[in-house]
């Protein structure tokens, strides 16, 4: 999610429906969306924005990521660090555009889109948009025709839609949402190391610090892998009955 000082108005739309929409450097206000902002990352971004800086997942977090828990949040959420630069403007922005734009977060890919996905007890995902439609932003005026699925394609967010709501069956688990269950602060650390520090996950189950059981061979060079392991493993850890697949979860990108 970005959450920015502009005025907005919020427009909801069917998978289908049209909206012109287009960024690239001809457009005025190319970059300005990279500034002034609250960008919140997944874990999803963290492991693709390693890859984008080849740093570790330690290093990330030391340099560039901010860990905030409000008193009515279950679990801590992550911000990317802007700099001060007196427009609080993304650390990997330029006058070229993103440095990293390849493994650029999904709130980046997804502007100015908003999506909510719901399973329902069948198991059916039903995805909702909205179009966030900021003043400033002059990529509306551009004549490129979009929809919320062909956008969604073009800007490579089925990965991270994905992995979003992988991550919904833990933060919108049903004992959660019925008042069952408050982590202890134990459980929150370890959310922190199996989500947000993939490597040191990795060290610890390799060097027999946290025991994990039997997992799959991949998960020691797949972070992908991995990250799919640590959500199903996190919530192993924190309920005695895993969520089954009528549950219904929630995730919003």
């Amino acid at each position: 999610m970005i959450r920015s000082q502009f005025p907005e108005a919020v427009y909801r739309l069917k998978p289908d429906d049209e909206y012109n929409f287009d960024c690239h450097p001809g457009v005025p206000c190319f970059t300005e969306c990279c500034r002034m902002l609250e960008l919140a990352l997944t874990p999803y971004d963290v492991l693709r924005l390693r890859k984008g800086t080849g740093l570790t997942s330690q290093e990330l977090n030391d340099r560039y990521i901010i860990e905030e828990r409000g008193e009515q949040d279950m679990f801590p959420k992550y911000y990317l660090t802007m700099i001060d630069d007196g427009r609080a403007s993304c650390a990997f922005v330029d006058k070229n555009g993103c440095q990293i734009y390849e493994h650029r977060p999904g709130a980046c890919r997804a502007y100015p889109l908003g999506r909510a996905a719901v399973k329902t007890r069948s198991g059916e995902l039903n995805q909702h948009f909205v179009l966030l439609k900021e003043t400033h932003c002059k990529g509306f005026a551009e004549p490129c025709k979009q929809t919320p699925l062909s956008y969604s394609k073009q800007q490579g967010l089925i990965a991270y839609n994905n992995y979003n709501d992988a991550l919904a069956a833990l933060i919108q688990h049903e004992n959660i949402r019925k008042g069952l269950f408050m982590p202890s602060d134990e459980q929150l650390r370890l959310y922190t190391l199996a989500l947000y520090n993939l490597d040191v996950f990795r060290a610890d189950i390799v060097s027999g610090a946290i025991a994990v059981g039997d997992y799959p061979e991949e998960i020691l060079h797949d972070d992908e892998a991995l990250l799919l392991f640590s959500i199903s493993w996190l919530q192993e850890q924190y309920f005695s009955d895993p969520s089954k697949s009528d549950d219904i979860n929630t995730s919003v990108t």
